[in-house]
């Protein structure tokens, strides 16, 4: 089964969904946006893709530099983007090869 975390406003998101469909999968899609985070949840999804809060922290049309977050601890970043869900960076995909974020499009090819 794949679960893609998804803004449907992302243009890369929307990209990563579809070739997901085309693929033959029929996702769950989870609006994180609306649906929110929880702590676990992106340690979890953090650990499982190999990436950090850092990597993971989304700087683009995001309130992270007037939170204080570039530089931030590990513990201050997942604080704020399970309180500013806007914050992580997009699309993660979970499938049965694994976790990714899947920035650019091209890292959805690992799961498929």
């Amino acid at each position: 089964m794949f679960v893609i975390y998804h803004n449907p406003k992302c243009s890369t998101s929307r990209k990563v969904l579809d070739q997901i469909r085309e693929a033959g999968h029929a996702p769950v899609v989870i609006d994180y946006l609306k649906d929110g985070w929880t702590r676990g949840e992106l340690w979890g999804l953090f650990a499982a893709a190999g990436v950090t809060p850092a990597q993971a922290l989304r700087v683009k049309n995001t309130p992270a530099e007037e939170l204080g977050l570039i530089g931030a601890d590990d513990e201050a970043t997942i604080a704020a983007m399970v309180a500013h869900p806007v914050l992580v960076e997009r699309p993660i995909v979970a499938a049965p090869k694994g976790v990714r974020l899947c920035r650019p499009v091209e890292r959805l090819q690992e799961l498929l």
